[in-house]
């Protein structure tokens, strides 16, 4: 069964998909006319400031704020993908994956706009009294009940995905890192992890929320500060690390010794698809939450949205990138670019550890551990409310707390589970969500450009005229 989910996988996540996915980002980028450019600093302003008087409460509908929105998402997308993913691409793409990392991560700011500007003007609200929005939704709501079966596929699938890479996966990466680091048994992290999991979720939308916005800047301080750090105390690398990057985006990285080499296709490769697992842009994830969002207009939630790919893709893994560069933990060849003669032949997480390590020493590799612990269970607490959605779709909103044991249960099996199949199922989920959830984007491109013309032609200046004037 993991063969053929391989050759599945290997299908779905082809050139094909990340065409469609970087295309996607671009054509929504020209339709917006560089949207993700233009307004990145109102964005951010609307992201971390609270709303003027004239996008007040009583105005405002939603649960959440726009920051709780945007911690809650970015507790789910901010995961261990950042810190081995970005290995794993430098290691096959070299230097110059970082850049095209870059790239699509500004394209896919255009799509997770697309994506939660959609969600608020389709959502609806759930026999609970909150608001419920996402692909399903736009896509069942926005082109019609013809497409209801692409909604349910969208839905079906995101709810598993939220069981294997938002849940088990995570718990069993910590529990790894608790065995190695820490030397608990991964039964007792199991236990601790499901209990705590159904403490948070058991609490709703508003306990959720609350936890994602303390668990984000937490982990934003310690592993970005130590990334910080690094470069700081390395600084005469900095600007020899930029310099690599963009010269290997479009030339090959030489051979040398039993380094056979890296050819510009494998860069564009690695970055594309390491910068798209990073972020998420183009699967709908941020769909599912930035429904719930309390403000006034849908484009203000899509320019919140929009900030989390920038703070994924262009600060965090910029930040690994940036430290393994330096270190020169990167190069398999133990030095032959970066001038270090021992990096070690490690992958992954591993290699992100050793290079912290070997910067800061025990330190180092401590930021590395409990990065991926809090990166972990902020994941799976932020991916449970993607599953919920789609769950709730599927069952027209019964049976939520039968959906919450099944997570809560599926956190404790993780951490002690071999979970080759349960990433191959994951996986293929995830491709799966991203094709109806592309195609409604690009169907219902108009509405998205109709949306932002009217909030800043017509909108945005009646506010400014008359702010105490409620929308309409």
């Amino acid at each position: 069964m993991l063969d053929v989910l391989d050759k599945i996988n290997s299908f779905l996540w082809g050139t094909p998909s990340l065409v469609l996915l970087f295309g996607t980002g671009l054509f929504l980028t020209f339709m917006l006319k560089g949207l993700q450019f233009r307004k990145l600093m109102y964005a951010f302003k609307l992201a971390f400031t609270k709303e003027k008087p004239s996008a007040s409460s009583d105005q405002s509908e939603g649960d959440i704020s726009n920051f709780k929105t945007l911690m809650t998402a970015l507790s789910a997308t901010i995961g261990n993908g950042n810190i081995a993913g970005v290995a794993t691409a430098l290691t096959i793409g070299g230097p110059g994956a970082i850049f095209w990392m870059w790239i699509v991560g500004l394209l896919g700011m255009a799509t997770k706009y697309a994506e939660a500007l959609l969600a608020m003007k389709y959502r609806v609200k759930n026999k609970n009294g909150e608001y419920s929005g996402g692909p399903m939704y736009y896509v069942e709501k926005g082109l019609g009940s013809k497409w209801k079966w692409l909604a349910v596929a969208f839905a079906l699938f995101g709810a598993f995905a939220a069981l294997g890479i938002g849940n088990s996966v995570q718990s069993n990466t910590i529990a790894d890192v608790m065995s190695t680091s820490f030397h608990i048994n991964n039964l007792v992290t199991g236990i601790v992890l499901a209990v705590l999991t159904g403490l948070i979720i058991f609490g709703g939308i508003q306990r959720i929320s609350t936890v994602a916005s303390f668990f984000v800047p937490v982990m934003a301080f310690l592993y970005i500060g130590g990334s910080l750090l690094i470069i700081v105390l390395n600084y005469d690398m900095i600007i020899p690390a930029f310099k690599m990057i963009f010269f290997y985006a479009f030339n090959p990285v030489a051979a040398a010794g039993g380094f056979t080499g890296i050819i510009i296709s494998e860069a564009i490769r690695s970055g594309v698809s390491r910068g798209i697992f990073s972020n998420e842009a183009g699967l709908g994830t941020a769909a599912l939450i930035a429904g719930n969002a309390k403000t006034d207009h849908p484009v203000k939630q899509a320019l919140v949205a929009m900030t989390g790919t920038f703070i994924v893709t262009i600060v965090v893994c910029t930040m690994t990138g940036l430290v393994l560069l330096i270190t020169g933990f990167w190069d398999p060849t133990g030095g032959a670019i970066s001038g270090v003669e021992h990096a070690p032949s490690l992958d992954g997480g591993a290699l992100t550890s050793a290079a912290f390590g070997h910067a800061l020493g025990i330190v180092g590799e401590y930021i590395v551990s409990f990065s991926v612990i809090f990166f972990g269970f902020s994941t799976i607490v932020g991916w449970y409310m993607y599953g919920e959605k789609c769950f709730e779709y599927l069952t027209n909103y019964r049976f939520a707390n039968s959906y919450r044991l099944i997570y809560i249960f599926a956190t404790g099996l993780g951490a002690v589970a071999n979970l080759n199949l349960v990433w191959a199922f994951a996986d293929m989920s995830n491709a799966l969500m991203m094709i109806p959830n592309l195609i409604a984007l690009l169907l219902l491109y108009k509405v998205i450009v109709s949306e932002t013309n009217h909030y800043f032609n017509e909108y945005m200046p009646m506010m400014e005229a008359h702010p105490k004037r409620k929308s309409s």
